[in-house]
């Protein structure tokens, strides 16, 4: 039964009026004036409210600012209902947020067609609320990437591959976006003539394996553990349902986007017109930085992996890192590359 607060201070009239929307199925609560409405408001929060404009205590528009200012009854449909028929009250009652206007004397009729218009329209009016507040809770749900690595984390599905293993190649379907729980990933291509590009590095805690959110396409290049490497995988069609509700995040990782982007482009430039000593020292430098480790410590990595970021021949590198080595810039033991001069490579690079 929907509940109605009538607040009216004529004594008869608020009796034969509560009587009426009884006879209508309605449940009434009265009050004899506008102070004991609001409190009354506040308490039972009805379905809608019908009030008198002038009365004791609290006159209706003060009823209904009150209400308005108040988050739990901002929403009730209100019904002003007076003798007063001057066009400024109109005026001022529909100005304060009044839903509608009924003049005294009225019919049975007249007032329960309002009463039942307004409670339509609410209820209409609440469902698009309420659908607001989902999205915009979905919205707030993942707000950075932070939180979307969290969220592949509570949702993907983990993989673990050994040092040199194929994550995927080139030409395969995108099922996955991965994340890097630990290890180290190389994407590369070949040229025609069978030579190994690596076109970029993921470290920890990085994503790699997007293609296109929109489309099915297949992977542009293929991805090789360097190290023994942790991996959890979300699948393309979850992570396009995620963006779509999330806009936030879709904006941070368009930025991630086109900062792997500007890398890229760095690496043509680097490869078209640097010199071999430049791209080498650039490339040992990149090296310990996805590797997580300090200019002091010790990196371990092949030479074909050095060489193909580097984008020259395996022995064109060694040649330049035995320069090096000679200059006292780095140390060479095996496979072990440790940085003995850090600001001279840098100036190198």
């Amino acid at each position: 039964m929907r509940k109605i607060l009538l607040i009216e201070d004529d004594v008869v009239l608020r009796e034969n009026t509560s009587e009426l929307l009884e006879l209508s199925n309605y449940e009434v609560t009265s009050a004899a004036n506008g102070k004991i409405g609001v409190q009354l408001a506040k308490k039972i929060v009805p379905d809608i409210i019908v009030c008198d404009i002038m009365m004791p205590e609290l006159d209706g528009y003060g009823v209904l600012e009150a209400l308005t200012n108040n988050e739990i009854t901002q929403h009730i449909p209100f019904i002003f209902l007076s003798a007063k028929t001057e066009r400024s009250d109109v005026r001022k009652g529909m100005d304060l947020g009044a839903d509608d206007y009924i003049t005294k004397p009225f019919n049975e009729d007249e007032l329960i067609s309002a009463i039942e218009s307004r409670l339509a329209k609410a209820a209409i009016l609440k469902d698009r609320r309420e659908k607001i507040e989902v999205v915009k809770e979905e919205e707030e749900d993942i707000r950075s990437l932070n939180d979307l690595k969290n969220y592949f984390e509570d949702n993907g599905e983990t993989f673990t591959f050994l040092k040199d293993a194929s994550i995927y190649k080139e030409g395969n379907n995108s099922n996955y976006i991965y994340l890097i729980n630990k290890g180290l990933i190389k994407c590369h291509k070949l040229d025609e003539q069978g030579k190994q590009l690596t076109t970029a590095l993921y470290k920890e805690d990085d994503l790699f394996g997007y293609t296109s959110f929109s489309q099915n396409l297949a992977y542009q290049e293929s991805a090789t553990a360097i190290q023994k490497t942790e991996l959890v995988g979300l699948s393309k069609k979850t992570l396009t349902g995620v963006l779509n509700k999330n806009h936030k995040v879709t904006l941070e990782l368009i930025e991630l986007l086109t900062e792997d982007l500007a890398v890229v482009k760095d690496q043509l430039l680097q490869m078209a017109y640097s010199s071999v000593s430049k791209k080498t020292a650039k490339t040992i430098l990149m090296f310990a930085e996805k590797l997580n480790r300090k200019p002091e410590d010790h990196i371990k990595i092949s030479r074909n992996d050095l060489a193909s970021v580097a984008g020259i021949a395996t022995e064109t590198l060694i040649r330049t890192m035995s320069s090096f080595k000679k200059q006292g810039l780095i140390e060479i033991e095996g496979r072990t590359i440790k940085i003995l001069d850090l600001e001279k490579l840098k100036d190198i690079s």
